[in-house]
């Protein structure tokens, strides 16, 4: 039975295979495929559901293994990845709940994604995303994990960046990804300090050397992924991230910073709980980041007047509180506060489109007097603490600064000592040319047949001219159309000729040949 563990995270990505291919030969394209691609990944997702179903029945048997393996993926001297899997324990549980909650909102995103520019596009990104969720709970090594972490932020950058000729939507998921870089590093520097000092990526091994790992290398670890977790779970100071990833659709809201992804940096840290523990200042870190969190989106919330502001400062308030949680040392209340969240969050993200019907005859709660008297307080939480344009101004724009001088450097520096020509949109082939006599047309009056910089692209100007002007004068001027049929079959004669040639046993006699006049 274990090994069905495998099938988990592979049938979404064959579903997203075969979407994708679909797209690409225009198979899966206009409005009638639409039910054919939505068929494909709620079959697949249903079925991966079914399975982790059936893999936590038996492991609440006790009939599982503690894991799967599959085989060796890398092997260099004492660094060894396994492509393995986690066949029992909370991985299992969240792997069954999230295959059930992606279930449901693809269910759900049938109608509401019906007719759609980019439907298909949609269902591609989701079924890809549900893999790489599925790869990122159930591996049982960092590495594994990371892809499965990298894969679906991936994924919610595409999803962000749906209405991709939106400038908004593009500003957006920029800002979202290059944030998320941070916490991909973090999470590097863990798996390598992991390597160093614990000699394994495994998450088994790593757990079971918690012990003998000293107190500086256990922090070291923890807070590399701590930071990562951070990052992924939108903490303080990285919440603004997740306000500007709402320009998706509704649906991968719902999946993406509702009820899954957003979820990976808590479910991280409870998988790492042994090193949490033999680490004090991770364990207050979690502490005073997850209860900065939670003050945090919950005075902004009080001001947001859009549902989906106020949903995702709810969801980033729930998830500070569960890292104060595992701070604390709360591990198991930490995860059933995960599964309950994910749970409530679905609902609440679907049903945003249907507010006004909801709240229709009930009044808005008041704020309590205390607080509605504090205008700058007020001032302040409406503007979200800053904490948005601070984030752009120490990490956004230095980005693009460097991309801009990158920039500068390679067009003004690089091309001109390396002599790049100019760009070939401005240069004419010769056969453009041809077609221009025979048409009788006259592109371009100019003479000027390349323009380059620099001492190599001046010689290959001065070569490129003379030898334009010698195929202009003489080659093109002289040809006809009954010259460009027989050149035509003359090239048909020497393919025939080639293929002739080529035969193995003419190759054999060339060889022979060649041989005998060296000897």
């Amino acid at each position: 039975m274990n090994s069905l563990v495998v099938l988990i995270p592979l049938l979404p990505f064959i579903a997203a295979i075969i979407i994708g291919i679909g797209q690409l030969v225009g198979f899966l394209r206009d409005e009638d495929s639409e039910s054919t691609t939505a068929l494909i990944a709620l079959w697949t997702t249903s079925m991966s559901f079914l399975l982790a179903s059936t893999l936590l029945g038996t492991d609440l048997l006790h009939k599982n293994a503690s894991s799967f393996l599959v085989g060796q993926w890398l092997s260099s001297e004492n660094l060894s990845i396994d492509i393995n899997f986690i066949t029992h324990g909370f991985s299992l549980v969240l792997s069954t709940l999230f295959s059930l909650l992606l279930t449901i909102v693809l269910y759900c995103s049938i109608n509401y994604m019906l007719r759609e520019t980019g439907f298909h596009r949609f269902f591609f990104v989701l079924s890809l995303f549900s893999s790489a969720m599925q790869l990122l709970i159930l591996s049982g090594n960092a590495v594994g994990t990371f892809f499965g972490w990298e894969i679906a932020g991936l994924c919610s950058y595409f999803l962000i960046l749906y209405t991709y000729n939106r400038a908004v939507a593009t500003i957006n998921a920029t800002h979202v990804f290059v944030t998320n870089r941070i916490g991909d590093a973090c999470f590097i520097l863990g798996i390598s300090l992991s390597y160093t000092w614990a000699e394994t990526t495994h998450w088994p091994n790593l757990k079971t050397v918690a012990a003998q790992l000293t107190t500086g290398e256990a922090t070291g670890i923890a807070l590399s992924f701590a930071m990562a977790a951070f990052v992924k779970s939108a903490q303080f100071p990285f919440t603004p991230w997740l306000v500007r990833a709402m320009e998706g659709p509704t649906p991968s809201n719902t999946v993406f910073y509702g009820a899954i992804m957003i979820h990976s940096g808590v479910y991280l840290v409870c998988l790492l709980e042994p090193v949490f523990e033999k680490a004090p200042l991770a364990m207050g870190l979690l502490v005073i980041i997850g209860g900065i969190t939670t003050l945090y989106s919950y005075l902004v919330g009080l001001t947001q007047t859009d549902i989906k502001s106020r949903l995702v400062f709810a969801t980033s308030g729930q998830l500070g509180l569960m890292f104060l949680e595992c701070g604390l040392g709360f591990w198991q209340f930490a995860k059933w506060h995960l599964c309950a969240h994910a749970i409530i969050r679905t609902y609440s993200f679907l049903t945003a489109p249907s507010l006004m019907h909801i709240v229709y005859g009930k009044p808005i709660a008041i704020a309590r007097p205390a607080l509605a008297k504090q205008r700058w307080a007020y001032t302040a939480s409406l503007q979200r603490f800053w904490l948005d344009q601070l984030t752009d101004w120490t990490l956004i724009r230095p980005i693009r600064r460097l991309a801009h001088d990158l920039s500068y450097f390679d067009d003004h520096i690089v091309d001109h000592l390396a002599g790049i020509p100019a760009p070939a949109i401005n240069t004419i082939s010769s056969l453009a040319e041809l077609e221009e006599k025979l048409i009788g047309g006259h592109l371009d009056h100019s003479d000027q047949f390349s323009y380059s910089s620099g001492v190599i692209g001046k010689i290959t100007e001065l070569f490129a001219g003379h030898t334009h002007w010698f195929e202009n004068r003489f080659v093109l001027g002289g040809l006809s159309k009954s010259t460009i049929t027989l050149g035509r079959k003359l090239g048909q004669a020497a393919n025939k000729i080639e293929l002739l040639v080529l035969r193995p046993r003419y190759l054999v006699i060339f060889v022979l040949i060649t041989l005998s006049l060296a000897f």
